[in-house]
């Protein structure tokens, strides 16, 4: 499965690396998320809650960052087990591009690999389900961001 898009935000790019980099701000964007733990600049710990169909799982999962590129751009590894409703591994590309002063555009490119029962429920539910997750993330993501920056 593979998901691209962009979103455009109304702070500046230093800012909005700031943000993706934040524990707080992830994990009151991150959908169903329960707990975020940062162990370090490049490896994180999260808790998720997610109802794809018919099927509810907690996720326990482990992200790798790649900020060498940073702030123009960075990338994350992950993978999460969903118990007996299955497991996920994927990871995004990352990129930041600042319009203006103001605003910045963040592009993002993500592959996921499921297994167990999710496979199972189709590609077009996982897919549909998918893109509203990572569009719900980042509007909340956009809407904390902006405020702050209002701030």
């Amino acid at each position: 499965m593979e998901l691209a898009d962009e979103v455009t935000i109304n702070a500046p790019k230093d800012r909005v690396y700031e943000a993706l980099n934040d524990p707080e701000v992830l994990k009151q964007c991150i959908p169903g998320c329960e707990e975020l733990i940062k162990h370090s600049d490049t490896e994180l710990e999260a808790k998720v809650v997610l109802k794809v169909g018919p099927v509810k799982a907690r996720f326990s999962g482990n992200v790798q960052l790649d900020t060498s590129g940073a702030p123009d751009q960075f990338s994350l590894t992950g993978q999460g087990n969903g118990g007996t409703a299955g497991h996920a591994k994927g990871g995004a590309d990352v990129t930041l591009t600042a319009i203006d002063a103001h605003t910045t555009l963040l592009k993002y490119d993500a592959k996921a690999d499921i297994g167990g029962k999710l496979a199972q429920l189709g590609s077009r539910l996982i897919q549909s389900t998918a893109k509203k997750l990572a569009a719900k993330f980042f509007k909340s993501f956009a809407e904390v961001v902006n405020e702050d920056a209002a701030a």
